[in-house]
């Protein structure tokens, strides 16, 4: 196809990923953000082997791995007991899938695709509240709150839960999965040092906990997953209170408990876990709008493929377009690509949540295993799968 001018709304791990996909392949991309800034958002996210093949494949995966780090081992261990329920060996994970499996600070995930991004020459732009878009045949329209406006071949909505991009879409409002998660970081020290060493998680009855360390160890990223009604707040900075993630938790194995009390201060956020149903009526609008990542296909976090599938979206876009004879066609081969996959991981991954956190967590992994390793999601190839 020939080479478009093409805006992305949205400047997360989705968003910044099909810029450079795009911008490598030699297409003007404008990236807007509605942030005034790009902060330090967030904490820990895993990157899977088929999401790392997405970063290789944009030049940014060797940063990655040197920034990060990657696991030899996760263990699953029960809440009440403290013992091994299941350990899972990583130390083959790149000779298995011939990509690495990789624990990473958000933060620096997205210095290193900003980074990227810039060097390759797109424009980034803050601050920037989109409005609306006229979309049409040939081309779209977006309209900033600002009152500035931009022209483009091709708008990608890239832009999270609260999508702006997929009101175009008549959506449904995003809807409460039944699940509130907290965060927390425990900076190291010799009472945790066992549990930086071996990441894993603790699971029981309506409620899980995850870990992993961050920044060569210097810090573990804490997720306190709860099944709960009665708050549905979305939102990556909600202030959370400590005393009372350590009420939900009480009872919970010493180790538990030790990792509650390295808590560092301030650093305990919550929010409620939204997904989105799926779109009747796809994911493009006039050949000239198209939705990637959460805007498309928001999940639950229980597979750990959220970051993941908004990456393949992103290539196997950046793909379609590039081998498509229209933009018709390039759309059309886009979306049959991706709905399959990423409905069946929304669906595992409401599953398994149900499996973390049953009633009998001692029975785990006894009966057949489904989890994103057994269901074969770290083999799909962004890079080489049909599109």
């Amino acid at each position: 196809m020939q080479k478009l001018n093409i805006a992305v709304v949205g400047a997360g791990i989705a968003g910044l990923t099909a810029v450079i996909a795009l911008t490598r392949a030699g297409h003007t991309v404008q990236l807007f953000e509605s942030a005034p800034q790009l902060g330090d958002v967030g904490a820990g996210i895993t990157l899977a082997p088929n999401a790392m093949r997405g970063m290789d494949y944009i030049g940014v995966g060797d940063a990655i791995v040197e920034t990060g780090m990657e696991p030899s081992t996760q263990t699953i261990d029960h809440w009440s007991g403290g013992n091994n329920l299941l350990t899972v060996d990583r130390s083959g994970t790149k000779q298995q899938y011939n990509a690495a499996y990789v624990y990473i600070h958000r933060a620096d995930l997205h210095k290193i695709l900003v980074a990227a991004a810039e060097k390759d020459g797109a424009q980034l732009h803050l601050g920037k509240h989109l409005k609306t878009i006229d979309s049409r045949e040939g081309g779209a329209t977006l309209y900033f709150a600002d009152d500035t406006q931009y022209d483009a071949d091709l708008v990608i909505g890239a832009d999270g839960l609260k999508s702006a991009t997929r009101q175009l879409f008549n959506p449904q409002p995003p809807h409460f999965t039944g699940h509130i998660a907290y965060r927390a970081l425990a900076p190291a020290s010799p009472a945790i040092q066992k549990l930086i060493d071996q990441p894993g998680m603790h699971i029981g009855p309506g409620k899980m906990v995850v870990r992993y360390p961050l920044r060569k160890g210097d810090i573990l990223n804490l997720v306190f997953f709860i099944r709960q009604s009665g708050w549905e707040e979305d939102g990556w900075s909600i202030p959370a209170d400590l005393d009372e993630l350590k009420q939900h938790f009480d009872g919970w194995c010493p180790d538990i408990q030790t990792l509650l009390n390295e808590i560092k201060p301030g650093t305990v956020f919550k929010w409620a876990i939204n997904a989105h149903k799926s779109l009747s009526d796809g994911w493009s609008k006039n050949d000239s709008v198209t939705l990637i990542g959460d805007a498309a296909h928001a999940m639950t976090p229980f597979m750990g493929q959220g970051a993941a599938t908004g990456i393949e979206d992103a290539i196997m876009l950046a793909r379609a377009i590039d081998d498509a004879g229209s933009m018709k066609e390039a759309l059309e081969r886009y979306e049959a690509s991706r709905f399959e996959r990423t409905s069946f991981i929304q669906q595992e991954s409401n599953e398994n949540a149900d499996r973390l956190q049953g009633n009998e967590a001692e029975m785990y992994g006894l009966g057949n295993l489904r989890n994103e390793e057994t269901l074969g999601l770290f083999h799909y190839d962004c890079v080489s799968e049909p599109v």
